[in-house]
């Protein structure tokens, strides 16, 4: 495949958001050609690991946005 070369410092801001948006749209569109890397899985099961022994806890959406909009307020 041929690189691409795109003037990313020369769009605005819209336009970087669309084309990252494109970007992310045709790769979703293409899941089943995309391979997570391995320390993807050694990360999920160390975190999965974590939550089975207790060492982490779980909070539902509404509670994390509202944690992190603390944070970085």
């Amino acid at each position: 495949m041929n690189r691409i070369d795109v003037p990313i410092a020369q769009l605005s801001f819209t336009q970087k958001l669309d084309l990252m948006e494109m970007l992310w749209a045709d790769m979703v569109g293409n899941e089943k050609n995309l391979e997570s890397p391995a320390w993807h899985e050694a990360i999920l099961n160390d975190r999965e690991a974590a939550l089975d022994a207790g060492k982490v806890t779980v909070s539902n959406w509404e509670e994390a946005k509202e944690r992190i909009k603390k944070n970085v307020s």
